[in-house]
């Protein structure tokens, strides 16, 4: 639905500004699509029972910029003369904890007395009443030592660290469109209020650079990043894009599809795995290429 529906918000959007006097209106027109995107979402998945939701990368290009927007854990990275250039950050539990916790301490209602707001290295046991131990709040940045409370021993509203940390024991993403009905495991408490529909917007102005073919902005989900680099993407866009004549259409086709397969690996004997034999990506793995320099040209 997303994929359908969510470029037409955004184009709805842009189209109720009069002029684009400054990038902060594209912006917000942006923001809008995206939260109008979740609400139409909400509205229509009482009439057809439609459960589950998503993350969403955008690229808009208008007036000479690009702007990319993300909501969830995908990401976007423009490599330019080899230089890598990151367009977007991932939302995950571990990224948004700050933004996570205050909300559960302005509203506390929407822990249920189930959970804590509160961050500790571990979970705390029942017999470390009145210890003291290791904390932190929605805003630290830092750790502290707090005497343990009867209240500390409920489940932390984030836990988990890397590709295992979860919002309340049950979502690994903090942004995204949908899940409306997304319920705590073994609870009626929703999880939806902790989730944001809005999207992070870069701007990068493509007027300031000369840019040759072989510079590309790059879009995958976390079924790329999560056993692929940077790094490694940019020197796979090297090594790909050198093999073919800078007028050939197809060899950003062919980039993508390096990506994809890199990231997946080949089938052996215990699974799926990449060249230094670790376990190759077990997510989705979708990737757009998008040059940034026009064909055999240096525009």
């Amino acid at each position: 639905m997303a994929a359908r529906l969510l470029h037409r918000h955004i184009r709805e959007q842009l189209k109720d500004l009069k002029e684009v006097t400054h990038e902060s209106l594209v912006v917000g027109a942006i923001e809008n699509a995206f939260q109008f995107m979740d609400e139409q979402m909400a509205r229509e998945r009482r009439g057809h029972q439609v459960e589950g939701g998503c993350c969403a990368l955008v690229v808009v290009y208008l007036l000479g910029k690009v702007y990319v927007a993300n909501a969830g854990d995908s990401r976007a990275i423009i490599v330019r003369n080899g230089e890598i250039i990151p367009m977007s950050r991932e939302f995950t539990p571990e990224t948004e904890r700050q933004r996570l916790q205050l909300l559960g301490f302005l509203k506390p209602e929407l822990l249920g007395g189930e959970f804590t707001h509160l961050e500790f290295p571990r979970r705390i046991q029942p017999k470390e009443l009145g210890q003291k131990m290791l904390y932190r709040d929605q805003n630290m940045t830092g750790w502290a030592y707090k005497k343990i409370e009867l209240e500390d021993l409920r489940f932390p509203l984030v836990c988990g660290e890397g590709k295992k940390a979860r919002v309340m024991a049950t979502i690994g993403v903090t942004r995204g469109l949908g899940d409306h009905n997304l319920k705590v495991c073994s609870s009626t408490l929703p999880i939806k209020p902790f989730l944001s529909c809005f999207p992070e917007v870069r701007v990068y102005d493509l007027t300031q650079y000369e840019h040759c073919p072989d510079d590309v902005l790059v879009l995958g989900t976390d079924g790329l990043w999560d056993v692929t680099s940077d790094c490694e993407v940019a020197a796979t866009v090297d090594r790909v894009l050198s093999a073919y004549e800078p007028n050939d259409p197809s060899r950003y086709t062919a980039l993508a599809q390096a990506l994809v397969l890199g990231a997946r690996g080949i089938p052996r004997d215990r699974g799926w795995r990449l060249p230094n034999n670790k376990l190759g990506s077990g997510d989705d793995i979708s990737v757009f290429v998008i040059p940034l320099g026009g064909p055999g040209s240096y525009s």
